[in-house]
C-alpha cells in the first residue's frame, strides 16, 4: 500500500487542465488551414487541382477551403509549395452548419452552443452512443483517449454508452458504408427524443477520401440532421472536446 502511495505521490496530477489553460501542441500539429491572400490567380488554381480530395476550389477572386472535406495530409503541392495555403496550430475547428466549414476569409464560425431547450436536457449531462459507421478506426481511437485521465472526458458530464437506450444523440465517425446505413440508421431510431447527431472526422462529414465511392454515403449528413461537425483526419481529441463543450455552451 505504501508503494503504491509513493507512485501516486511521484506521478503527480496527470489530467490536463483544459479548458482553462489552452493546450500546448507540437509545431508539427496540423491546425485550421491558413490562405495566404494577393498572389498570382494561376497559383491558386494550380492549387486547387492539386487536392486529391477536392477539398480547394477557386472561383477567380479567392482559394476556397472546405474542412469538411480536408484531411489536413498537405499532399497538395501546389498550395504547399508555392505558399498558397499553410496550417495554423488552433485546434479549433468544430462547426453547427455544414457550409460553416467553407473557409474563404478570414472569419471561421465556430459552433454554437445548443437552444434554450436542449442545453437545459443535456447542459449538464450528455450520453452519446459511438457508431463507428465504416471508419479506419483513427478516429475512434482519438475519440477513446478522451476518456482517459488526461482527457477526463466524465468531468464534463459527458460519456460514451454502450446501448443507444441509455443515450442522448449518436457520435458517428467513418463515410457510412452501405452495410453500416441499416445499423445506423436502426441505432438513431433506438435514442428517444430529443436526440443529437454528432459527426467526427472528414468521412463522416462529406465521405473522406471515400467521396466518389459507389459504396459509400458523402457522410451522414446524407442520413440524418447533423448537430455538431468535427473536422479531421482524424479530428484531435483537443479538437472533438472542444466542439462538444462549445455545444453545450462551456466555451
Amino acid at each position: 500500500m505504501l508503494t503504491i502511495i509513493r507512485e501516486r505521490l511521484r506521478q503527480g496530477h496527470r489530467t490536463g487542465k483544459f479548458p482553462k489553460v489552452e493546450p500546448q501542441l507540437p509545431e508539427c500539429f496540423r491546425g485550421l488551414p491558413q490562405i495566404v491572400e494577393n498572389l498570382a490567380p494561376q497559383i491558386y488554381v494550380a492549387a486547387a487541382a492539386s487536392c486529391p480530395f477536392n477539398a480547394l476550389s477557386y472561383d477567380s477572386e479567392k482559394l476556397n477551403i472546405d474542412l469538411g472535406r480536408c484531411l489536413f495530409c498537405a499532399d497538395c503541392p501546389a498550395a504547399t509549395e508555392h505558399g498558397a495555403l499553410t496550417f495554423s496550430r488552433d485546434y479549433r475547428l468544430a462547426a453547427s452548419r455544414r457550409e460553416d466549414l467553407l473557409l474563404g476569409d478570414d472569419v471561421y464560425r465556430l459552433a454554437e452552443k445548443l437552444n434554450k431547450r436542449m442545453l437545459k436536457l443535456f447542459g449538464r449531462s450528455l450520453k452519446l452512443r459511438q457508431v463507428s459507421a465504416g471508419g479506419c478506426n483513427a478516429c475512434e481511437a482519438d475519440l477513446n483517449v478522451l476518456s482517459t485521465l488526461v482527457f477526463d472526458l466524465g468531468r464534463f458530464g459527458i460519456q460514451f454508452v454502450a446501448s443507444p437506450r441509455h443515450a442522448d444523440g449518436i457520435l458517428v465517425t467513418g463515410p457510412v458504408t452501405a452495410n453500416m446505413q441499416s445499423a445506423l440508421l436502426d441505432t438513431y431510431a433506438a435514442i428517444p427524443e430529443p436526440k443529437l447527431v454528432i459527426a467526427s472526422g472528414a468521412c463522416a462529414i462529406g465521405g473522406g477520401p471515400f467521396c466518389n465511392s459507389l459504396e459509400t454515403h458523402q457522410g451522414v449528413g446524407d442520413l440524418l440532421p447533423v448537430d455538431l461537425y468535427i473536422p479531421g483526419c482524424p479530428p484531435h481529441p483537443y479538437t472533438a472536446l472542444d466542439g462538444l463543450l462549445r455545444l453545450l455552451g462551456r466555451r
